[in-house]
């Protein structure tokens, strides 16, 4: 089996960009510029006045000038010259009529009341420089810039900006066509009144069918085939005839003597993968198929096939996973992947031992995450089991845990994959997560009780360094692999568990603010750093970690050093930084996951003591330390000494170091 990060990848490698088209504009909305847009005008096309207010040869001054034109939106004042001692009403927006070197604004004016002047005067109360209060020619959009670039997705203000440079035909990439097919023997239509004995309404095909009409697809609707091979090659082909870019099936890819799909798409293509490391979802298979040559005799295009578990869960989870970035992809987005959030949780949740897990949970947006600042916090929406759609009921995201088979305590803050709208309502005042852990609110699962997770006695941050997970361009490797190391060592480090993580772009001002609340706020008794510790310009994690602690710490450095250098020559590159600040040890580890579980190893000897002596504690000695007063002499002068002193309670010299 290959791991969901390696499936997606594949995915991405096979699908190719689909042709581009041109739509007219208000068919441009959801797709992605093939083209470079640029300005044919300048924008304003003419100096404009930014407020209401009348325009004035600045040299002037204050006074009592007669107001000689109107220059409102459209063509007014054209013709007309403002010279000196003359002055023009205009409108935000308006052309500045010629002559006129600035605005002042109506509330710096007074109207002067004479009702024998034919002429309206008006007062200037103050002195304006110059430019005031006037847009230049171009000062938005100046001629030929570029307003879009190729790739760009076309929102509504993309549409609008179209419009503003005269654009009304747009060459966008097309959006696929998608086949939906559902699989069983046991499946009849949601139309069906009475079912009958083994029969269960077919779900996969509409939530998918909608799902597709989500992402601005086309979409054929193949129906249901029954479990027999030749019926199923049928509707394969019925597909390949409507010019689909995208077969989605449901069922038949598991391991019974009735599931068809798999054999079929081997037989028709190639199968790039059968089997994910994941949960749920583990049967998912991904194919490329050919159908062949067109009646002109030239190749026709490749087909991607995903075979979707039956089970509704699975299959949803998998469709988000991977047919979706699949579709951007060949849609012509830039960075197909989905968004990743950071998201503290708020109740224990196990997590599997072999396959990585994506639990459906609920990401809203509190005023107090459980930190006491404001954050994501994920909600679980209950049972997990692959055939409860009503999992996904509401789900905005899935939550990543890692495969550690270890109980995540509630307030750790974990990578969550988002799948639809973010709730709006804010939770205001919320819990204190970590409360929650050691109060014993909620349950895990039929597994064990909250009460039975008592809260850490050394509390772990983990923190990634990386411009590419930030971004949610990638997945966070390293983050999950150092909770997984942390949490399997708790009694070698005196009890410790992970209990937040989180994700910074390489920015030295992000990585300070984090470790900041985490040592000075959160007082957090070790926080690890991932990523960012060599040479390239962007990595800056041992700049914000220097500017940062008070007591360096090289002898751990020098640790993890030794140990890497076992591994690859490499390590000496890395230029990581450790060091204590107040209570909180600090740590810089590599980005690669491999090197974080090389690292971890090399200072489990003695980071239990050094963790405690940071508190203060000056008893905590290491198990094999022998007190000095029963130390044995074994220096020759010390043996002497002894031999010759009169004080018989005096105390024994000792070789130890300490």
């Amino acid at each position: 089996m290959i791991s969901a990060e390696e499936a997606l990848e594949t995915v991405l490698r096979v699908a190719r960009r689909l042709e581009p088209i041109t739509v007219p504009l208000h068919e441009a909305l959801g797709k992605v510029l093939a083209e470079e847009i640029r300005a044919a005008d300048p924008l304003p096309p003419f100096p404009a006045s930014i407020k209401d207010g009348y325009a004035v040869v600045a040299a002037d001054g204050p006074g009592e000038y007669p107001v000689i034109t109107e220059s409102r939106a459209g063509n007014d004042g054209l013709g007309v010259t403002v010279t000196p001692g003359t002055i023009a009403y205009v409108t935000t927006g308006g052309p500045i009529p010629d002559g006129a070197d600035a605005v002042v604004q109506v509330e710096d004016t007074e109207e002067v009341k004479d009702e024998s002047a034919r002429i309206k005067r008006v007062r200037i109360l103050l002195q304006n420089s110059p430019g005031t209060d006037i847009r230049p020619i171009g000062s938005d959009i100046e001629k030929d810039a570029v307003m879009l670039k190729c790739g760009e997705l076309i929102g509504a203000s993309e549409v609008g900006l179209l419009a503003t440079v005269g654009v009304t035909m747009v060459k966008v990439y097309r959006n696929p066509t998608i086949g939906v097919l559902s699989t069983g023997d046991e499946l009849v239509e949601p139309t069906t009144q009475k079912l009958g004995r083994g029969q269960i309404r077919d779900s996969n095909r509409s939530m998918l069918l909608a799902a597709a009409v989500q992402l601005n697809c086309k979409m054929v609707d193949l129906g249901i085939a029954r479990d027999d091979e030749r019926d199923l090659e049928q509707v394969i082909d019925s597909a390949f005839s409507a010019g689909v870019d995208i077969i989605l099936t449901s069922g038949g890819v598991s391991m019974g003597d009735r599931d068809f799909v798999k054999p079929l798409l081997q037989k028709r293509g190639k199968v790039h993968f059968e089997k994910v490391c994941m949960k749920p979802g583990k049967p998912v298979t991904f194919a490329e198929i050919n159908p062949g040559k067109t009646a002109d005799g030239v190749k026709d295009k490749n087909i991607l096939a995903f075979g979707l578990p039956g089970n509704p869960v699975s299959c949803s989870v998998c469709f988000h996973l991977f047919v979706v970035p699949a579709i951007r992809h060949i849609s012509g987005w830039t960075n197909p992947h989905l968004v990743r959030v950071h998201a503290r949780i708020q109740k224990p949740l196990w997590t599997d031992p072999v396959r990585q897990e994506f639990h459906r949970v609920i990401v809203k947006w509190s005023l107090n995450d459980g930190s006491g600042l404001p954050g994501f916090v994920a909600e679980s929406t209950g049972s997990q089991s692959s055939s409860r759609l009503l999992s996904m009921k509401s789900a905005n995201a899935l939550l990543e845990l890692p495969a550690s088979g270890s109980i995540i305590p509630a307030g750790t803050s974990l990578s969550a994959v988002i799948i639809s709208d973010i709730i709006s309502a804010l939770v205001a005042d919320g819990p204190s997560l970590q409360n929650n852990a050691s109060t014993g609110q909620g349950s895990i699962s039929n597994k064990t009780n909250d009460s039975d997770i008592p809260g850490p006695a050394v509390r772990v941050a983990v923190l990634t360094v990386s411009d590419t997970v930030a971004s949610g361009a990638g997945p966070d490797r390293s983050g999950p692999r150092a909770v997984a190391v942390v949490n399997s060592a708790s009694k070698k480090l005196g009890g410790a568990r992970v209990v937040a993580m989180a994700v910074v772009p390489d920015e030295t001002s992000k990585i300070k603010d984090i470790l900041r609340r985490w040592s000075d706020v959160e007082k957090m008794d070790l926080i690890l750093t991932l990523g960012g510790t060599g040479f390239t310009p962007r990595d800056v994690t041992p700049e914000a970690t220097k500017e940062l602690i008070e007591k360096e710490t090289p002898g751990l450095l020098f640790a993890m050093m030794q140990e890497s250098l076992k591994v690859t020559p490499f390590a000496m590159l890395s230029r990581s930084a450790a060091g204590i600040r107040g209570s909180t040890l600090i740590i810089n580890m590599p980005g690669n996951p491999n090197a974080v579980a090389e690292c971890m190893e090399a200072l489990l000897p003695a980071l239990k003591h050094g963790l405690k002596q940071i508190k203060g504690d000056k008893r905590e000695k290491h198990p094999s330390h022998v007190p000095h007063a029963q130390a044995a002499p074994t220096d020759t002068w010390e043996q002497s000494y002894k031999k010759t002193t009169t004080t018989t309670n005096k105390d024994t010299g000792c070789s130890c170091s300490h």
